[in-house]
């Protein structure tokens, strides 16, 4: 097998160039509500022109939906499997982000011709599922106890989120762009072009903070420079607390 990369603008991966740079592909993975790392959401018009390519070339599209459960502003965005007519879209679903991350239950939603198959690889890939969790979690969702996302656990990822902008935001002036996201669980602390990334996400880990390099994701050169951050799990206060410390810590890079 073979893999080809397809470049993400702020309208999401771009079904043309992707055709263009692999003509024959058979598949195509893509995070259309929040890509990552970016965070970008693909539009409708790529969305539509995603699934007539997947059409047209007899082609699958492998939908990974992984925290679309996490929107803080503006309508719930469809997903590619619902506007999908002609099935040809796998979509890839957890439980982990909205329950709780010890539960690892994923979740598949495939075309029916693809069922069996997609069983028996299952069975072989793993011959020990968590049978008691996912009992007990197909309970609660029989029983329609999980109609919609927890709002509370939204109220929460919003609360950090919003804390974690404010604790960077602090320190102006540093070269730190701050990009506030409508969706999902990190956001992206842009640095400026002659900054270090790697230096400064070790730097960060010697204080205490968890960051991840932007550059390390890039396949075209040169590389964007900037910090991935993730928000979820810790209260809003201490978030502030931890973006003040990264904005003083870039702050006194030079950066």
């Amino acid at each position: 097998m073979r893999t080809a990369r397809s470049p993400v603008d702020p309208e999401g991966l771009d079904p043309a160039t992707g055709e263009a740079l692999a003509p024959g592909a058979r598949a195509v993975y893509v995070t259309p509500s929040h890509q990552f790392p970016l965070g970008v959401t693909m539009t409708m018009r790529r969305r539509l022109a995603l699934i007539d390519w997947a059409r047209r070339n007899d082609a699958w599209i492998i939908e990974d939906d992984y925290d679309s459960e996490f929107r803080y502003a503006g309508p719930p965005l469809a997903a590619l499997q619902g506007l999908d007519d002609s099935g040809r879209v796998i979509y890839l679903g957890t439980f982990s982000k909205v329950l709780f991350p010890g539960l690892r239950i994923g979740y598949a939603v495939v075309p029916e011709r693809l069922l069996a198959r997609m069983v028996a690889l299952r069975s072989q890939s793993d011959r020990q599922p968590p049978t008691f969790a996912e009992a007990a979690l197909t309970d609660r969702l029989r029983e329609g106890h999980f109609s919609a996302p927890p709002p509370r656990a939204r109220r929460s990822a919003r609360m950090a989120r919003d804390g974690l902008v404010s604790g960077l935001r602090s320190g102006s002036g540093n070269g730190l762009e701050v990009a506030v996201p409508d969706q999902g669980l990190h956001l992206i602390a842009q640095l400026s072009p002659d900054a270090r990334d790697v230096e400064l996400s070790a730097a960060a880990k010697a204080a205490g903070i968890g960051t991840r390099p932007l550059s390390s994701m890039y396949v075209s050169q040169p590389p964007r420079q900037g910090l991935v951050i993730g928000f979820s799990g810790f209260a809003s206060e201490d978030l502030h607390l931890a973006g003040s410390r990264l904005a003083a810590l870039i702050g006194g890079s030079g950066t």
